[in-house]
């Protein structure tokens, strides 16, 4: 097999040889919420070592491999059926964290497929158990202003869910929903009766101060950061959804990952050490880790802070029927295709195309 990336193949399940991207990165996903609804299908794909992706754009099939796979960043609203799966990652040496949206919208039902608000905090204090401090990071996304939701209203949820993840998460990333970029979402509004109102930029430097005043306040020490916002406010941060800042403290023992990262490791006693030490990963003991590449993926939004990664989800096959939905055309089609996958969960994709 060649090296060159454009010319290595995968053996398909039929027998077939088809070419294939060996992505280092991996994303679960951001078209659809992998470990709630298609963990078993992904753990089992990966264990036959490849799985199919369309592309939404052209609808043309394309094959991931994962054979030089390293890393997982997964993406859920309820990842508890993930939990089965970490000691897998573990024996292949693969590292993952989880960007878990938890949010409350319990009382105006906008989240109507998700557990209760209760379990999924209990939910969240499992992974951080399981993997460690900071690789469960907390989303509350997006932040929904209706004639039932104002941003008092919004603070006093953040408010509750931030006293009881207090010890167990380093940061709250956010986004203001915008509404009006999004055909789906006003789509998917609209046809659900619910009466949105787009954020002005007065009303984000007004959440963005009272949300600084209230990590202040109650001790929480938060790192705050926006997700996919250009806006600039004080003492908010702009978050990087795949980090590879994240996978070094996460990952660092994969010697593929740290090269792949362009990342090189120094001892604190080294004194070269005071030249980095603004961006110096702090890791085990004495030693750090410094980025010398730029990983920024320059396919996302200019607003998009991420890293570069291979996103194996689909559009259009989440289940969780938020009334917000950007991923759905509508919740018809998403439970449609979700009930296809259930005939046919050993599948090389998602859905059958």
């Amino acid at each position: 097999m060649s090296n060159k990336q454009e010319d290595r193949t995968v053996i398909l399940d039929n027998g077939e040889i088809a070419k294939a991207t060996f992505p280092v990165v991996v994303s679960a996903s951001r078209s659809t919420d992998i470990p709630a609804f298609y963990a078993d299908w992904f753990f089992e794909r990966l264990k036959k070592g490849y799985s199919a992706w369309t592309n939404p754009f052209n609808g043309k099939k394309f094959y991931v491999a994962y054979e030089d796979t390293q890393f997982i960043v997964f993406w859920s609203k309820n990842p508890r059926p993930l939990l089965e799966h970490i000691d897998y990652l573990r024996e292949k040496d693969i590292g993952c964290y989880i960007q878990y949206t938890l949010n409350d919208y319990e009382n105006e039902g906008l989240e109507r497929g998700v557990p209760p608000i209760k379990e999924r905090i209990e939910t969240f204090k499992l992974f951080v158990d399981k993997l460690g401090k900071g690789a469960v990071v907390w989303r509350f996304d997006p932040l929904i202003l209706t004639d039932k939701i104002d941003i008092d209203k919004l603070l006093q949820k953040i408010e509750n869910i931030g006293e009881q993840l207090q010890g167990y998460t380093e940061k709250l990333v956010f986004s203001f929903a915008d509404i009006l970029s999004y055909r789906k979402v006003k789509s998917n509004l609209e046809r659900n009766h619910i009466n949105y109102l787009d954020w002005t930029k007065d009303q984000m430097i007004e959440f963005a101060e009272k949300l600084v005043s209230l990590n202040k306040a109650k001790g929480w020490n938060y790192n705050l950061a926006t997700c996919g916002e250009t806006i600039d406010l004080d003492g908010i941060e702009h978050n990087h959804c795949v980090d590879d800042k994240l996978m070094v403290r996460f990952g660092y023992t994969s010697k593929k990952l740290m090269d792949f990262l362009g990342v090189e490791f120094i001892d604190r006693n080294n004194p070269q050490f005071l030249f980095y030490e603004d961006v110096a990963i702090s890791l085990d003991g004495n030693r750090y880790a410094i980025i010398n590449k730029k990983n920024k993926d320059k396919g996302q939004r200019t607003a998009c802070g991420c890293m570069k990664s291979k996103d194996i989800g689909e559009y259009n096959t989440c289940p969780h029927l938020c009334e917000y939905c950007y991923a759905n055309a509508s919740k018809e089609v998403a439970v449609a295709n979700w009930k296809r996958h259930q005939l046919n969960k050993n599948n090389d994709s998602i859905t059958e195309k």
